[in-house]
Order: structure tokens, then sequence, then C-alpha cells
């Protein structure tokens, strides 16, 4: 089977000459084995011999058993596998959550051997990660985090050839049904390369019924997963919506301290994530609360309608703008705008260095009433450029560019 390119190898090879642990995590299912794979053929082996690269699925018991027997017995079993201990080694360990200690484990591998061994480790978990590893690892590791696919990866594990950050005039019609596509079954590597939809989606709901069944119940000390599965399906419902935690608390049954748990738990998995609103007078502009967002559109397509509904709403559609925008900007600098007196505006993008401000309204179509709260911030922010993002353009507007949501590459994330 072909292994694609990923966005972030290009990160990750900048500290692959370094001797600090390169940590990859992600959700189940994201390709993280994959990527590690990618890197052997791709990188390491120009660096080093067959010979010098080591590759431990901790799912296997021996290799587990082996590294939880310490760094010195790992060490001397790649000597004894014909390792060249004066030349670099690189150990690329997955699923390195199913170690006893993987804090203490990759602590004393890197003070002992980080100028001979090179750790690259996965695990399938963040919040078990992060459970596990210990302030000791500060300074130690560098760590990157694995999301489903963006529409630009995509179009690269559909074998399409677009260059996103040009302009695109003359290939929407090409882009919108893949577009669509990816909206709709959304960016899990393997339902992306899956052909027949029945198959698509039969694999996504084994996703979710692993996550619920199995992940929750090995990764924290909830055994009722009912009503964590309820949360679940009230937050896919209200994707986009303010995060009211008494309304959670009251709708499901469960105490306002559960609900605040269980969604910890939901993004630290990455299911969901959070963004906070943007204001400069708290007093005039809303509350603290956040808006929430599912990581993927497709396990919020089956979430909302039980199977994979062929339309695309407004729901889904500012789902999908969230992801391509959390995927490719730091998360700190996306927010949104909504005010006492109900002005919104679904994402503003936030650069405190440069001071640079970016609204975007998300629609399906466009009308005119929408540009409301674009001209409301427009005048108050003083913001030099506008956008509004909607699948069917009708006309032309003097308030804001309007754009297809893949014209937010070569408009937005170009700069």
């Amino acid at each position: 089977m072909r292994i694609y390119h990923r966005k972030i190898i290009s990160e990750i090879y900048k500290y692959i000459s370094d001797t600090e642990i390169i940590a990859i995590h992600g959700s189940r299912q994201v390709g993280k084995t994959c990527l590690l794979h990618y890197l052997i053929e791709n990188k390491l082996k120009e660096e080093v011999s067959d010979n010098n690269i080591f590759y431990f699925d901790l799912e296997d018991f021996a290799l587990l058993d082996l590294c939880n027997d310490g760094p010195d017995k790992v060490m001397r079993y790649m000597q004894a596998k014909g390792a060249d201990s004066e030349k670099r080694i690189y150990l690329l360990i997955d699923e390195v959550q199913y170690l006893e200690n993987p804090s203490s484990f990759l602590k004393l591998f890197h003070d002992i051997y980080k100028d001979k061994v090179k750790l690259i480790v996965s695990g399938s978990s963040s919040f078990l990660i992060k459970k596990k590893f210990k302030d000791s690892l500060v300074g130690r590791t560098v760590n990157f985090e694995l999301f489903t696919l963006d529409f630009e990866e995509f179009l690269t594990f559909k074998e399409e050839t677009f260059d996103l950050y040009k302009p695109l005039d003359t290939v929407e019609k090409e882009l919108e049904p893949l577009f669509k596509e990816y909206v709709l079954y959304g960016g899990y590597p393997a339902i992306v390369q899956e052909m027949a939809i029945e198959k698509k989606e039969k694999k996504l709901k084994q996703i979710i019924n692993t996550y619920i069944k199995k992940d929750i119940r090995d990764i924290t000390n909830i055994r009722d997963t009912a009503k964590f599965n309820n949360l679940l399906q009230i937050i896919a419902s209200q994707s986009g919506g303010l995060v009211n935690i008494n309304e959670l608390s009251n709708t499901v049954g469960i105490a306002k301290q559960t609900v605040y748990e269980y969604l910890f738990i939901m993004e630290a998995t990455y299911i969901i994530k959070k963004i906070t609103p943007f204001h400069k007078n708290i007093r005039n502009e809303l509350t603290k609360m956040p808006k929430i967002f599912l990581e993927d559109t497709g396990l919020l397509n089956i979430l909302l309608n039980k199977s994979f509904s062929g339309k695309i709403s407004g729901k889904l559609l500012e789902n999908a703008v969230f992801t391509i925008l959390r995927k490719n900007i730091d998360i700190d600098n996306i927010n949104f705008w909504r005010t006492a007196d109900g002005k919104e505006v679904d994402f503003i993008i936030n650069y405190p260095v440069d001071k640079k401000i970016t609204p975007i309204e998300v629609k399906s179509g466009f009308l005119r009433k929408n540009l409301t709260s674009l001209k409301y911030f427009k005048k108050k922010y003083n913001t030099k450029k506008e956008f509004f993002c909607c699948l069917k353009k009708s006309q032309e507007s003097d308030i804001a560019e309007i754009i297809y949501p893949w014209d937010l590459y070569n408009k937005i994330l170009k700069s």
C-alpha cells in the first residue's frame, strides 16, 4: 500500500538531527503508524543503514516486555540485532502509551543514550500520554499533533493535483465535488481511501464504537459510557454553538463537574475542540463561553444523522472550514466574535504579533443580509480584509470578498 506524504513531515524533518525525543500523538486511525514508516523509507534510510533503524510496535507483547525491562536491555537488543553503536541509531516506538512508565523509560533513554540513539515515538491518545508523561520530560521532547487529513492532504490521498495556494477560479467545477466528498465523509485516511460509501460508513462507525466502548474505558475511570455517548451526541448537534455547561448538565442528567471532565476527555482525545471569543471590551461583547467543533466532519455527519447524509448543511460547512483553519493555524489564533445584541462572526483569525485581524463568515450560500455582522466588525476594528466563505457565489460584494472554502489556502493560509 502506498504511503502518502503528510504536511507535518516537513516540520518533523527539522528536528531529526537534534537530540530531543520526537513525540507524535493523535487520535485513533489518523495515520501515525504510516507516518513512522514514511519517515523510515523517505528520510532515515538516507541517513544510516537499515541495521541502525528499528521500529517497535508495542502492541507486540515481546517488544513491550523488552522496553519495560529498561533502556539498557533495549540497547543490548539493538546491538545484538546488528546495530553499529559507533553510528547514530534511530529507534521508532509506536503505541508508546502501552509502557508501564513511558515517562521514566524515555527520560532514562534520553539521558543515557541521547548522543547515540534518536528516539521517535507515537501514541494513540494524547490524554493517556499526558496522564502518564510527567514533568521529567520537559526539555527532552519535541511534540507534534497528527490530525485527520485537511483538504490539501485529502487531495494528495485522492491523487488529485491542485495547487491550493494559487488562484483557482478556472477549476472550481472540478474542486466542488471533491470538497463535498471531503466534508461529507471527513479526513480519516482509511475512510478517504475507501471508495464504497457503504464501507466508508461502516469503517467510521467502527472508529466511533471503538472510541466509546474501548478507548474511553481503557484511558479513563468511566464505566457507564451511555451518558458520555449521550453528551457526545448533544455536542455534535450543537457543533459551532456556544458551550453552556448548565444546559448540558441538565440535558444529560450529570453533574456540571462531570460535564467538564467529559469535555476535557473529548478534547484531549481529538474528538472535539473549543475556540474562545475574540473581544476588546468584555462588557459589550458576549461572555467568555467558548464555541465547540468536532475535529472531523465525517464523524460529525454520522453523529448528526446516524448515517452519511448526502447534503452539506450549514453546520457541516462551518465545521469543515474550522477543520481547515485548525490544521493550518495555531488554535490560539482562531477565535469567534459575538456581541450581547446578537451580532456574530464565525471566525476571527487573530495574529497578535503583527496585530492582523481577519474576520470570516461562513454560510452555504451568499445573501447580502448575512454581511451585517461583518460590516459592523470591519467598522469597529478597522480590518483590512474581510471574507464571506460559501459554496455558491451568486453576486459580488463591496463589504467582503466572497470565496469558496478551498480559497482559504490562497487567500488566508499562505500569508
